[in-house]
């Protein structure tokens, strides 16, 4: 009755303990966090911290997010509660400089109406119900700035989607880059014009236009406004000496450089020769300026990479076929320089046809790789990439050089001018301008009037990239319509790099530093490595059909001209028995084909069973193996003291 009583007393005591210790644990360690997700999930990076410590206004945050629908979705309810509970680390994080509330938008309510008035689309799930999860941010001068969906697949990115949104409420003022581009990246091409439905920008061009006020320069500039912080040149072609003295000039003169060049851009659809023919008229046309920055394109040939090559789909044979294409590639982080702001700890990128820069060594200049290949490289020739070229020839002639070619660098330092005898000649301004107004007689006296620079007056910082393809939407985005909504999903880290590259040369790095927190892909090795062995039995295998079909066909074509006046062709014996062989032979080869794709998928679903019951099913069992282990100890250990206190009486 006594050790009830005790029994009893203590669980009470137990109880009043826990509640005492929780209720004195929320009260007294509410600032304290603790974040054990492996990918630090709900620990704000450096550069959110930075932004919001350097908030001068506060900025409101409604999150607009219908609570009793969500829990209907259980796909989406996690991601919900993921949401607020770092937006509650935002608010924490701004001391004060962040308000945060959470608006229901509840059917047919006012609230109701402000998400409707916001932008925000819902999704109906029924007649009466639409879930809404939108964000909206409101600045101290009623800026907004809306994201309409909350989608969790964009989950891997939300950290910086929500920095971003606060730095575009309380940063209006952007900085200028100037684009000068042969590449239709605003989507106005021939093609499209002609169809009379232009296709809508480049994603790179509209995750620029987030950050930073994009003006389009004409190629024919004589001279850079003095308001442009960064000159961004993409596949510059045809330039005339007195663009590439105002380029030369503003580098010169302390302006910052982005300069994306290609000897075979896969976008150029206006170069000669882009329906098979030659592919010189592909290339970058700006050897008189990477030459005194201490570079050199190296003409008509690109740099492919078999070790990270993409797969791609080839009609080969009257069928496709997935083959891996070297020239077209995934690079990861491996290759690129951690030690710069742009490059550290950016995602994997994805390169087509890129080129090589050549260190010339005579400019004076410093300069730091950013991207390179991986030892297993070769340099192709360009005339090798067109239409009527076999792209199976490329991997048997394939032959690595031993050599990390440089893809993308930055040049610092102090550089001397392209034109050292001054400004290229030009035509009589008189002659030419009898009928231009005032005020552009002013432009042209004022350009006049700047003083040719013939070494730079502080050290250069250009960004040189020696691929335009990777600008492409097809190589690292891919487009959903959601809603009406274009929606973006970057599967490669390009848009990032060259938002970086610009933040980089405007001098911000905080943005920086939250977009390159994750990787974008993390690639299977294992399974990727069976996918490869299976691919290569299976392309010995096919070019084992194929060259016996032209050895068969070659027999018919013998038998058709022994025809005699008949038209009949009169087989014999030994010649009905090789046919028959060969139709068997053709069955059994096919047989073997299916049986490698069997084999790939029984090894790849086996190391998936395997995968998931280390995940899932190994953690449990350890636990309960654990358990088991420490109970028996404890029973044996009871058994063993009431064995010793039995004895103890009887002594």
């Amino acid at each position: 009755m006594k050790s009830r009583w005790l029994t009893t007393t203590g669980l009470v005591l137990g109880v009043i303990l826990l509640l005492a210790v929780n209720i004195f644990g929320n009260a007294a360690f509410t600032s304290v966090r603790l974040d054990l997700t492996d990918s630090k999930l709900y620990t704000l990076s450096t550069g959110t911290r930075n932004i919001l410590s350097g908030l001068d206004e506060p900025v409101t945050l409604r999150l607009f997010l219908s609570r009793a629908l969500s829990s209907r979705l259980p796909s989406i309810n996690s991601y919900t509660k993921r949401v607020e509970e770092l937006l509650e680390e935002y608010q924490r994080a701004a001391d004060g400089k962040l308000v945060v509330s959470v608006v229901d938008p509840e059917p047919f309510s006012e609230k109701e109406d402000r998400a409707v008035g916001y932008g925000l689309p819902g999704i109906p799930l029924d007649e009466e119900s639409t879930f809404y999860f939108g964000l909206v941010a409101t600045g101290s001068t009623d800026e907004e700035e809306v994201i309409p969906y909350l989608s969790a697949e964009r989950e891997e990115f939300l950290e910086y989607d929500l920095t971003r949104l606060i730095y575009q409420v309380s940063h209006r003022k952007q900085k200028v880059i100037g684009l000068i581009s042969s590449l239709p990246l605003d989507g106005m091409n021939p093609q499209a014009a002609m169809t009379g439905r232009p296709s809508p920008p480049w994603a790179v061009l509209a995750q620029m236009r987030q950050f930073f006020d994009v003006r389009k320069l004409d190629s024919t500039i004589k001279t850079i406004p003095a308001d442009i912080d960064v000159l961004m040149l993409v596949h510059p072609k045809a330039l005339t000496d007195e663009t590439l003295y105002a380029i030369d000039q503003f580098v010169l003169r302390g302006g910052r450089t982005l300069v994306f060049v290609d000897p075979h851009a896969e976008a150029d659809q206006q170069a000669p020769g882009s329906m098979g023919g030659a592919p010189s008229g592909r290339s970058s046309e700006l050897s008189t300026l990477l030459q005194v920055w201490g570079l050199e394109l190296v003409p008509a040939k690109v740099v492919g990479d078999l070790q990270w090559a993409a797969n791609v789909r080839f009609q080969r044979h009257g069928r496709l076929r997935l083959m891996e294409y070297p020239v077209w590639m995934n690079l990861p982080p491996a290759l690129f320089n951690q030690d710069d702001i742009v490059t550290a700890k950016l995602g994997s990128l994805a390169l087509a046809t890129p080129g090589r820069l050549k260190l010339t060594g005579d400019a004076g200049v410093q300069i730091t790789p950013l991207i390179q290949s991986s030892p297993n490289a070769m340099q192709i020739g360009t005339e090798r990439l067109s239409l009527l070229s076999d792209p199976e020839d490329m991997l048997r002639n394939y032959r690595a050089e031993g050599e990390r070619f440089l893809l993308a660098a930055r040049v610092t330092g102090p550089a001397n001018s392209a034109f050292a005898d001054g400004p290229p000649a030009t035509e009589d301004r008189q002659s030419k301008g009898a009928n231009k107004s005032s005020e552009t007689e002013k432009k042209d006296e004022t350009i006049t009037k700047l003083e040719h620079l013939a070494k730079a007056k502080d050290d250069i910082n250009v960004i040189i990239v020696a691929d335009t393809d990777l600008l492409q939407d097809q190589f690292w985005v891919q487009i959903q319509e959601f809603l009406g909504n274009r929606l973006e999903i970057p599967t490669a880290a390009n848009g990032a790099f060259v938002v970086n590259a610009l933040d980089s040369l405007t001098g911000s790095n905080d943005l920086i530093s939250i977009r390159s927190r994750g990787r974008f892909t993390r690639p299977f090795t294992r399974v990727n490595a069976l996918r490869r062995g299976a691919e290569l039995r299976f392309r010995e295998k096919e070019q084992e059909l194929i060259r016996r079909l032209q050895e068969t066909e070659q027999k018919l074509t013998e038998l058709e001209r022994s025809k005699k006046g008949d038209n009949t062709v009169i087989l014999t014996a030994a010649q009905q028995e090789e046919i028959a062989r060969f139709r068997d032979e053709k069955v059994r080869i096919r047989k073997d084909l299916r049986n490698v794709r069997h084999e790939l998928r029984k090894n790849i679903e086996s190391l998936e069973g395997w995968m998931k019951f280390v995940n899932i099913g190994m953690m449990p069992v350890l636990i309960g193996f654990g358990g088991v282990i420490v109970g028996s100890y404890q029973i044996r250990r009871r058994k063993k003291g009431a064995h010793t206190a039995a004895n103890a009486r009887s002594g």
